[in-house]
């Protein structure tokens, strides 16, 4: 069975519609793959780094709250969203989606639907 991505708690239509740009149409894969490797696609597809949409994606798929990450555990989520942007950061996929963002903007290149 599968499940849309904003069945996930504290995820709705702009997150479906952001990891769909990521090719993750599914909550099964995000919860195969995991947060860290989610968030990365997510980074990949061109969806600019938020602490809080990193946690918000960690604490959803725990069944918990956004707003119930604090103390040491926010720290530590912190570290690991550092570590995710981190990971992407000179790679030569995210080089050419940041070249292919700024043609769409420049409207040198057909928009991605």
């Amino acid at each position: 069975m599968t499940s849309p991505v904003s069945s996930i708690p504290n995820l709705g239509p702009a997150s479906e519609a952001a990891f769909a740009r990521a090719g993750i149409r599914f909550a099964e894969e995000i919860r195969a793959i995991g947060p860290d490797e989610a968030y990365r696609r997510l980074l990949l597809s061109g969806t600019p780094p938020h602490f809080i949409g990193y946690y918000v994606l960690v604490m959803g798929l725990q069944g918990r709250p956004w707003n119930d990450c604090k103390g040491a555990e926010k720290v530590a989520l912190r570290r690991s969203f550092d570590q995710v942007c981190k990971s992407i950061k000179g790679t030569d996929e995210k080089l050419r989606l940041d070249m292919e963002a700024a043609l769409n903007v420049l409207g040198v290149v057909p928009r991605r639907a």
